[in-house]
């Protein structure tokens, strides 16, 4: 029998949904005055918590129905490396670090562009009633089937034509996130002798939790607090390198960077994922997630004016950040603090063999969602409270005279001379065109922790934090995402052989690992010694494939749901997957065809031609061929994946209609056979 709510927590969560309603109202209606940033603070926390209080519980009890005494595949097929039981906080940590890397800290910075209001709007939405289902769902299908990854399950519940399409899909959209990912981290650690140490660091932090968290299971929360007290400490050290001789040495070059990631990623993906991957995921979502709470605490404090307009003159697609109109383009900027279907992958590789309760799915999947969109949130604001003319001048790049003169001219007057004070008081040499969202967030944070602790050197302190803060993010990522990759192309060789699909089997495991590292090896190192070659060539598609992965999860999780005789609560997958459909097929015809030669790739590859052909000097001419060579590629790319997308949609809408319509049989469910845990179990308790 269902107990109601007391009258007084009735009241409290009234009065939560008007506090919420109400600081939405106040944004939106605004028109010029000042607006305080506390408002959108206030927003997303009411937000947050009505979210979590019931329509996590919903999806969880009805939706998903949940089954405390069921086994999960940490228990049934615990080996020690891939499948062990874990401590759900522990889990949550892995799983929040490697969901959330750079997205929700940069995605919302470059959709400012757009003003704070449409980004707000999306992420609030979009983390609730879309990326929350999409990732409960996946882990939940994941958890009832073994652990298998989202290419295995479309075989299962679809057929062997969606399976294969949907491996070979997934597995070529990841290399590419992967990479890029990659690039990142190289940008921002060449050269930075400060960030590397910090990064190394974390490493062995990260082995002697692992393993006193392995031989004492009961130790967790003292084994957390020793290393996150040892982090910080490596973080606030690094200061300490100038002029040493271990600066020296920890001040590599792009080239050497990107081969030490890439033999990282390799070990970090074929060791026990107890021994690294894990406590290092949950000691760094742990600092993410403090960081994050000291800005929110920083801006209640300070309660900053918006200096961006709730909506910017750029939403019709002249924005010189973003190329294209707010739609579809603001919904592709921001995935990870909305919508992502790099979730898809992590909440069918590494977090379900991880889980010892089927109970902590809500936890661990709803939870980590709805945090990463506060961090989204954090990262708007961020962005929002500088002013705009210091935002744009960071964002577009080129020529300092010619940035800070086009920004001028777009309405938002800024000087030279004020940019290269800007960069003096946080210790950089220029700030001009420094693209890519990760330095304006880092400027953002710091200029709000300087508020609080005052001094230049402060500044300096934490707009440098912020930099290695955000690298940290991204290689945690890399390495869960190399181990989600490892186990895709394990079951893409079992077509071709079946012991090669075997997780258990330390040569397969090694060969996967060694031609999925060296497959988006090869795109980051290509990228890092040619600036129009490798990764950078497919840069201008990774916001839609990451979405088009988001699509395939979707239209699986309502396929399950139909098999399972839950087709009442069939709307809640079905309603965001029609909105990424309309988004993310809306981009992928902008990219290909749009007449703007800044938006569409076959117009940027007619104006590239035409430059050709009036000829130029022989550096230009180099360049130029590059970049028309790239315009095709990445029209071909994005032509292929959406045309993957829609057969794999077409082959899943085929089952929905047969089973809704057609009443006809849809064949057997695909889950594991029930096994029931025991109270003697350890993962009881």
């Amino acid at each position: 029998m269902k107990r109601r709510p007391s009258p007084l927590a009735a009241f409290f969560w009234v009065l939560v949904a008007i506090l919420g309603a109400g600081s939405l109202a106040i944004l939106a209606l605004s028109r010029g005055e000042p607006v305080s940033a506390l408002w959108i603070v206030v927003a997303a926390v009411c937000v947050f918590l009505i979210a979590w209080r019931f329509h996590s519980s919903w999806l969880a009890a009805r939706v998903l129905a949940l089954d405390e005494m069921r086994a999960t595949p940490a228990i049934v097929r615990e080996d020690g490396r891939d499948f062990v039981p874990t401590n759900r906080w522990v889990v949550f940590g892995h799983h929040f670090a490697a969901i959330a890397g750079p997205g929700p800290l940069v995605g919302p910075v470059l959709a400012a562009q757009f003003g704070f209001m449409p980004g707000l709007l999306w992420m609030l939405i979009g983390a609730t009633l879309g990326g929350a289902v999409h990732d409960c769902l996946v882990l939940f299908c994941s958890l009832r089937r073994g652990g298998r990854s989202l290419g295995q399950m479309m075989r299962d519940e679809v057929g062997p034509f969606a399976g294969i399409v949907t491996l070979c899909g997934t597995a070529s959209i990841l290399v590419i996130l992967i990479a890029v990912l990659g690039l990142v981290v190289v940008k921002a650690l060449a050269e930075s002798p400060w960030g590397l140490s910090t990064i190394l660091a974390s490493m062995p932090i990260a082995l002697a939790m692992g393993i006193a968290m392995h031989r004492g299971r009961g130790r967790v929360g003292l084994v957390s607090l020793a290393g996150v007290i040892a982090l910080l400490f490596s973080v606030y050290a690094g200061q300490w390198l100038h002029g040493t001789a271990l600066e020296r040495w920890l001040t590599l070059d792009g080239r050497t960077l990107a081969a030490g990631i890439a033999v990282y990623a390799l070990v970090a993906s074929s060791l026990p994922v107890w021994l690294l991957l894990a406590p290092r995921d949950y000691l760094s979502c742990y600092l993410k997630i403090g960081t994050v709470a000291l800005l929110g605490i920083a801006i209640v404090i300070l309660a900053p004016r918006l200096q961006m307009p709730a909506i910017t003159k750029f939403i019709s697609g002249n924005g010189p950040v973003v190329a294209g109109p707010v739609f579809p383009f603001c919904f592709i900027t921001i995935a990870c603090a909305a919508v992502s279907g790099f979730h898809a992958l992590i909440a069918s590789g590494t977090t379900p063999k991880l889980l010892a309760r089927e109970r902590d799915l809500r936890v661990v999947g709803y939870g980590a969602m709805i945090t990463e969109m506060l961090v989204g949130v954090m990262a708007l604001i961020a962005a929002c409270v500088m002013q705009p003319g210091e935002y744009f001048a960071i964002n577009i790049k080129g020529a300092p005279a010619a940035v800070t003169a086009q920004v001028t001219a777009l309405g938002f007057p800024v000087t030279q001379a004020h940019m290269a004070a800007l960069a003096a008081s946080v210790g950089e040499q220029n700030m001009i065109g420094r693209t890519g969202g990760a330095p304006t967030f880092a400027l953002g944070m710091a200029k709000m922790f300087g508020g609080i602790f005052h001094g230049g050197a402060a500044l300096s302190l934490w707009y440098h934090f912020a930099i290695m803060f955000e690298a940290m993010f991204i290689l945690t990522t890399i390495d869960a995402g190399t181990r989600v990759g490892r186990f895709m192309l394990q079951d893409l060789l079992g077509y071709f052989w079946k012991p090669l699909a075997r997780s258990d089997w330390l040569p397969a495991n090694g060969l996967a690992g060694v031609l999925f590292v060296g497959a988006w090896g090869w795109f980051l190192w290509q990228g890092v010694v040619d600036p129009l070659g490798g990764i950078n060539s497919l840069w201008p598609i990774f916001g839609i494939a990451n979405q088009l992965l988001g699509v395939i999860a979707l239209a699986l999780g309502a396929t399950i749901l139909i098999k399972m005789g839950r087709k009442q609560y069939l709307w809640a997958p079905l309603l965001p997957l029609a909105w990424l459909m309309a988004v993310t097929l809306s981009a992928g015809w902008m990219k290909i065809f749009s007449p703007d030669p800044r938006l569409g790739f076959l117009s940027a590859a007619n104006d590239f031609q035409a430059r050709i052909a009036h000829g130029g000097a022989p550096l230009q001419l180099a360049a130029w061929h590059s970049q028309l060579v790239n315009s095709w590629i990445d029209a071909a790319v994005t032509g292929f994946f959406v045309l993957l997308v829609l057969l794999i949609v077409g082959a899943c809408a085929r089952v929905w209609w047969r089973s809704l319509v057609k009443q006809a049989d849809v064949g057997i469910l695909g889950e594991e056979p029930y096994v029931s845990l025991s109270p003697g179990n350890p993962a009881m308790f």
